[in-house]
């Protein structure tokens, strides 16, 4: 065409002025008409200051990228020097810490390969999962609930507690004759249940851990109930007339306008020693730190992975653990050494992943669930274990609710009385080691000490640990110490079990 902009001399250009922006140069593109490129211009130039220009923005773009290109253009120093300072990612000096690739990638090999193990078991067994199999391990008899009994008579044991507390409060009983009260009131809860349990032949052996395990717990809570009263009562001596917290364990304070602050002896009332009886502590504070509101989505979450996880551990312990225990079950004197590290190698896989199921379905899950019902507001039912360098770091973080109440009620004590820490700290295990024992002999009543014997265990290697070991070799050492520890007294205590109850059908 005779008039195309590709016609014109390629220094004419063109104008445009906008109403409240700088003026633009616009080069009209070839094979264009005048007429196109002057239509365009009249419609850019008639918009109003307030609507959108496309053509501005366009040639602002344009004009940016040709800036860069000219700046590349004219950077030697990237062609001249390509290489600086710097270290490896997996260099421990290059300050690198995220593996979430590699950390991704083990978890599905580790599927990979317990899900071959799996299908091997399947193959091999079929299924072996059976409900009705799980209810027999609870009760002997469907008429006959011994050890739910067992669980509703401890509430004879909680209310001589409170009748105690108050009796002290008012002066009716001097400080010698109700610690000598107290202290018979919790002799009972330790041996009462245990004596049932032996005595009972109905009482089926996770019967008797549930039943042992509940009077367990509420020893430690009437425990730190004793002493949390006596500590206010001492502080109303010297003249504190209100007590809003005990100053032992300290906590947030509580949420102000929604609960109302308990004073010394306000807090000698059934509801109140319930709640604590309750709640997911074992230490007792006078006003618990609580959340404003129940949150029902928290709720539903922690009620759904309750029961799956609850179906889980129950199909993997039919389907997976038991048939290994049943092939292992042979004396241990007709077997070679390497024979028993196969053993415990095949037991040692299958054991630590449902005893890492247990762990988030009772102290995430179950713990929350509670929490959240009750509205109790401290949540730091466990720390970060899983990256203990020492053995002392991971018993004293994974379980935190025995943790505060071993150093509230047992450690510091004895520090105050002069012991020293090593004193102190053995004398700590020996308490844990203690209530291992109770809740696995008593139940399968025999005395085999295995458990015992493990926990005292823990002191040396945390010694070894310590002195030997550091960063990732003493996580490792850690890992290794519960991968292979435990499958050891698992095996320890269900090979005597099966030996002592059907020793002919093994031989």
């Amino acid at each position: 065409m005779g008039d195309s902009c590709a016609n014109r001399p390629s220094a004419l250009r063109r104008r445009a002025t906008f109403s409240g922006v700088r003026s633009l140069t616009v080069q009209p593109a070839s094979g264009g008409s005048a007429t196109a490129c002057s239509s365009a211009l009249t419609a850019s130039s008639s918009r109003e200051p307030g609507q959108p220009n496309g053509l501005h923005t366009t040639h602002s773009k344009s004009k940016h990228e040709k800036e860069e290109k000219r700046k590349r253009r004219n950077d030697h120093s990237g062609r001249l020097s390509c290489h600086q300072h710097q270290q490896s990612l997996l260099s421990s000096s290059s300050g690198f810490s995220n593996y979430r690739g590699i950390l991704n990638w083990c978890v599905v090999m580790l599927v990979l390969s317990n899900s071959r193990l799996f299908l091997e078991n399947l193959l091999k067994y079929g299924i072996l999962v059976d409900p009705i199999q799980v209810l027999s391990l609870f009760v002997k008899d469907p008429y006959s609930w011994p050890a739910a009994c067992l669980v509703i008579v401890s509430n004879v044991f909680i209310l001589a507690a409170l009748y105690t507390e108050r009796q002290l409060s008012k002066g009716s009983l001097s400080e010698q004759v109700g610690l000598l009260v107290h202290s018979v009131n919790l002799s009972i809860i330790l041996c009462f249940p245990a004596v049932v349990v032996l005595l009972v032949p109905s009482i089926s052996p996770v019967g008797g851990v549930f039943a042992l395990g509940t009077y367990t717990i509420l020893l430690l809570k009437l425990y730190s109930y004793k002493d949390v009263n006596r500590w206010c009562r001492e502080l109303s001596s010297i003249k504190v007339k209100t007590l809003s917290r005990s100053n032992s364990c300290p906590s947030a304070p509580p949420v102000i306008g929604v609960d109302q602050i308990v004073c010394y002896p306000g807090n000698l009332t059934i509801r109140d020693l319930y709640y604590f009886v309750f709640a997911p502590t074992l230490c007792y504070e006078l006003n618990f730190p609580r959340s404003p509101k129940i949150r029902m989505s928290f709720l539903l979450r922690r009620l759904l992975e309750m029961l799956f996880l609850t179906q889980m551990l129950v199909a993997l312990t039919q389907q997976w653990m038991v048939p290994i225990i049943q092939s292992s079950m042979k004396p241990l004197e007709e077997m070679d050494l390497s024979r028993m590290m196969e053993r415990l190698l095949r037991l040692a896989v299958p054991n630590h992943l449902l005893w890492l199921m247990f762990f988030y379905w009772f102290f995430h899950s179950s713990l929350n669930f509670t929490a959240e019902l009750l509205r109790f507001g401290d949540r730091q039912f466990y720390k970060d274990w899983w990256n203990a360098e020492t053995v002392t770091y991971f018993w004293q973080n994974w379980n935190i609710p025995v943790h505060k109440w071993c150093l509230r009620h047992f450690y510091c004590p004895l520090l105050r009385k002069g012991f020293s820490k090593m004193v102190s700290q053995s004398a700590v295990f020996f308490l844990s080691a203690f209530f291992h024992e109770y809740l696995m002999s008593v139940p399968l009543r025999m005395f085999r000490l295995w458990a015992f014997m493990g926990m005292m265990a823990q002191l040396p290697l945390a010694w070894l640990v310590t002195r030997f070991l550091r960063g990732n070799y003493g996580n490792a050492a850690v890992w290794i110490s519960l991968i292979i520890g435990q499958p050891i007294a698992v095996l320890m205590y269900v090979h005597d079990y099966y030996v002592l109850h059907n020793g002919q059908e093994i031989h």
